[in-house]
């Protein structure tokens, strides 16, 4: 069976810019001549089957028209089912599917274990790798315990105090895509923010704001080999400010991969071999699958590593594309990888009943 699946939206505040990546995906395999199942995540959490020549506008104002209610089952028999005549279950045949869920349940983990547990093959980030994508304060430690370059990262909380003057960039803990994030003067007003601003309830981190600091991204793909990209420059707004949510992805009809952006960055050959040398070195310690990007900053003092988007904007495509790679090519080979080598394979090794028949009564553990 080669019958891949798309899976796009999610319950998160990126919802719409996913619903945006994941038609991209389901039109690029449907040119391609693979009968493709779209599978929309509602905002809701329910999920949906939608035609796969569906358009965004479709889903501006709710639910498509055309949707049709799916489900998905955990165990044995796990998969996306939907029902049929007088109300049976029928599974949907699916190889593998094509996650296109940016943040939210979509991006830490949720969905990945989800899928697990069904036995779903999927590509993107496993449910480790997801977890420690999204949470900001665990990936820049786990890069600081590794002996890579990034600049301190500090959960903002009321005891918090810093021996360095503003200003501050504040993000959600957890979220991409620039959602939430701001800068502002002073601890205090962190403080202030982190108490009214919806999307930093689940927690905000602090990191000094460097004005002069150049972006600079690369992505990485994991199949057929691992395969770093050329290095990207996103071009900053002409007020010095961040590269926001809206720089990335609402500058034009292709998203992101109409953000103005230097691609291939001009640089040092010093400092582009640094960054990726570094890459590699992320690739393995944040357990990096199917395709990602990786953020940088750079500036006359140092460079450092930012973050990690684990299933970013448009699948990274532009990046590719610069490669000669096609869109269609680049989802083959992430479904390829999904079907070949799925994510989680769970093991009972050593659970041989032999702990339960040597306890004797449960009481006698109370005792």
């Amino acid at each position: 069976m080669n019958r891949p699946a798309v899976c796009f939206g999610s319950p998160s505040p990126e919802h719409d810019i996913s619903i945006l990546t994941g038609l991209q995906a389901v039109r690029a395999l449907s040119d391609a001549g693979n009968d493709v199942v779209a599978l929309y995540w509602s905002k809701t959490g329910n999920w949906f089957q939608v035609p796969d020549d569906i358009e965004p506008n479709e889903f501006a104002d709710g639910l498509p028209r055309s949707a049709q209610p799916v489900s998905i089952q955990i165990g044995e028999n796990g998969g996306f089912y939907k029902a049929g005549k007088r109300g049976k279950q029928s599974p949907i045949d699916i190889s593998a599917v094509v996650v296109c869920c940016h943040g939210g349940p979509g991006e830490d983990g949720s969905l990945q274990a989800m899928f697990d547990l069904a036995g779903i093959n999927y590509t993107g980030p496993s449910q480790q790798g997801a977890a420690i994508g999204m949470d900001k304060l665990a990936f820049s430690g786990t890069m600081e315990a590794a002996g890579i370059p990034s600049l301190p990262l500090h959960l903002v909380t009321d005891d918090l105090t810093l021996n360095e003057p503003g200003p501050f960039i504040i993000k959600p803990r957890f979220g991409g895509s620039s959602i939430g994030i701001e800068v502002v003067d002073d601890l205090a007003t962190a403080k202030a923010l982190v108490k009214t601003q919806p999307l930093l309830r689940l927690g905000a981190v602090a990191q000094r704001y460097l004005s002069d600091a150049v972006d600079l991204n690369i992505s990485v793909r994991t199949y057929p080999t691992t395969t770093l990209s050329a290095v990207e420059r996103p071009l900053r707004p002409e007020d010095g400010g961040i590269y926001s949510y809206a720089d990335k992805y609402l500058t034009g009809s292709e998203g992101m991969a109409s953000a103005p952006r230097e691609l291939p960055a001009d640089l040092p050959p010093g400092i582009e071999g640094k960054l990726r040398t570094i890459a590699d070195q992320v690739v393995q310690l944040a357990m990096v699958r199917s395709v990602a990007r990786i953020d940088f900053l750079w500036n006359a003092d140092g460079l450092w590593i930012n973050e990690i988007n684990t299933i970013p904007g448009s699948l990274s495509w532009y990046f590719w594309a610069h490669e000669g790679v096609s869109f269609g090519q680049l989802l083959t080979d992430l479904i390829q990888e999904a079907s070949e080598n799925p994510a989680a394979r769970f093991q009972t090794d050593g659970a041989d009943g032999t702990a339960l028949r040597d306890v004797g009564a449960i009481s006698h553990k109370l005792a």
